[in-house]
C-alpha cells in the first residue's frame, strides 16, 4: 500500500526513525508499514554531532540508496530545508527521489538549521517557504512521492502567526503539514481541530524534547495521521552501547554481556545472509 493511501486510513501511521539500513531491517521486521530516515539521527551517529545542519544533501542521499538496496518498504525522508533555496530544493527532491524516498520533509527555518527541540532557532519568511514548497511539488516526478511542509516557527513567532504560516503552505498543494515544537497537548488539540480535516498531519515525538511525549493512540485521538519517533532508535542504542563498552572494559570479555547480543549466527540470519550467498552461486 503507498503512503498516500496510508495516511488517508482511520488508524494512525506509525513510522519508526532509522539511519542505516540494518534499522530499515529491524523496523520491518518489527511488523510497521513505514520507517522514518532521521538527519539528527545520522548526525548523532555519522558525525558524533548535534543535528545543527552539518549533514549534507549527498550524506542523506547516500543513506537513502544504501537502505533502497534492502528494503522496499516506504520510507520518509528528513530534507531539512532542502539545502538551499528554491532551485536547490528542486535538485534535492528530484535527488531523494531518484535514490528511493517515499515522502520528502521540507523545513522553513534559516541555514543552518538545527534541531528542531533546541532553542533560538530562526525561519525564513513564509513567502520564500511558500515558493521552496511549490518548486519541491513541481520538482518530483510521480505525485506517489509526497511532500511535507514543516514550520518550526511557534518558538520564534508564537502560535498563530505560525498557523497562518501554515494556512499558505497549505495552499501550494503539500500533502502532508508538520507544525513542529508543540508544547502543550491543548496546542496540539488545536492545530488539528484547524487542518487536520483538510489535510493529514505529522506528529514529532522526542523524548526528553518540546512535545509532550503521547503514545500513537492518543495522537490519532487528537487527529493525527502520522506520528514519527526520530531519535529512539539511536537513544536506545547509545544506552544499550554504553553498558556493553562499560562491560568490555570492567570484564575484558563480551561473555557476561552475551545474552543483551545477537551472536554471530543470529545477526547472519537477521542480514540473510545465506540467501544472499545463494543468490549469487546462482550466477556461477
Amino acid at each position: 500500500m503507498s503512503l498516500r493511501k496510508m495516511l488517508q486510513q482511520d488508524t494512525i501511521l506509525l513510522a519508526p526513525g532509522i539511519f542505516d539500513a540494518l534499522g530499515m531491517i529491524l523496523v520491518e521486521n518489527a511488523g510497521f508499514d513505514a520507517a522514518y530516515l532521521s538527519v539528527a539521527s545520522l548526525a548523532y551517529t555519522r558525525h558524533g554531532s548535534p543535528d545543527i545542519g552539518l549533514v549534507t544533501m549527498t550524506e542523506v542521499a547516500e543513506t537513502v540508496s544504501l537502505i533502497r538496496e534492502r528494503s522496499e518498504m516506504p520510507l520518509i525522508v528528513d530534507a531539512d530545508t532542502g539545502y538551499g533555496n528554491a532551485i536547490n530544493t528542486q535538485r534535492t527532491v528530484k535527488l531523494f527521489e531518484r535514490c528511493g524516498a517515499s515522502m520528502i520533509q521540507l523545513e522553513d527555518q534559516s541555514f543552518p538549521k538545527r534541531c528542531g527541540h533546541l532553542r533560538d532557532k530562526s525561519v525564513i519568511p513564509a513567502k520564500e517557504m511558500t515558493g521552496k514548497l511549490k518548486a519541491a511539488l513541481d520538482a518530483r516526478r510521480s505525485s506517489d512521492t509526497l511532500i511535507i511542509a514543516r514550520t518550526d516557527a511557534v518558538a520564534s513567532e508564537g502560535l498563530e502567526s505560525t498557523l497562518e504560516r501554515a494556512e499558505h503552505y497549505l495552499e501550494t498543494g503539500i500533502d502532508v503539514l508538520f507544525v513542529e515544537a508543540l508544547t502543550s497537548s491543548g496546542q496540539m488539540r488545536l492545530v488539528n481541530e484547524r487542518f487536520s480535516p483538510r489535510i493529514p498531519l505529522m506528529a514529532n515525538m522526542v523524548e526528553g524534547g518540546k512535545t509532550p511525549l503521547m503514545s500513537s493512540q492518543e495522537l490519532e485521538e487528537i487527529g493525527y495521521s502520522l506520528v514519527i519517533f526520530p531519535g529512539g532508535y539511536v537513544r536506545a542504542t547509545a544506552k544499550l552501547a554504553t553498558r556493553y563498552f562499560e562491560s568490555l572494559k570492567k570484564n575484558g570479555t563480551t561473555e557476561p554481556f552475551l545474552e543483551e547480543m545477537l551472536n554471530f549466527n543470529q545477526l547472519q540470519s537477521l542480514l540473510g545472509t545465506d540467501e544472499i550467498l545463494n543468490q549469487g552461486k546462482g550466477y556461477e
